[in-house]
């Protein structure tokens, strides 16, 4: 005699490893991680003081 299988249970297991899937590709086609994020946000405020630094007092650029 076969298994006996909770059809409840094995749904939703089904539709959590498909969204699973589908959350794979959206992170992968979208997103990025927060160190990613965090990193990219550091080198533009390094960029944008090193500009300010050549900045003259009117405001204008050397």
């Amino acid at each position: 005699m076969g298994e006996l299988v909770n059809l409840n249970r094995f749904k939703k297991r089904l539709d959590r490893e498909r969204a699973n899937v589908h959350a794979n590709s959206q992170r992968a086609k979208h997103g990025r991680t927060k160190a990613e994020k965090n990193n990219q946000r550091i080198l533009d405020q390094r960029a944008e003081a090193f500009l300010n630094q050549h900045l003259r007092d009117d405001g204008k650029s050397s």
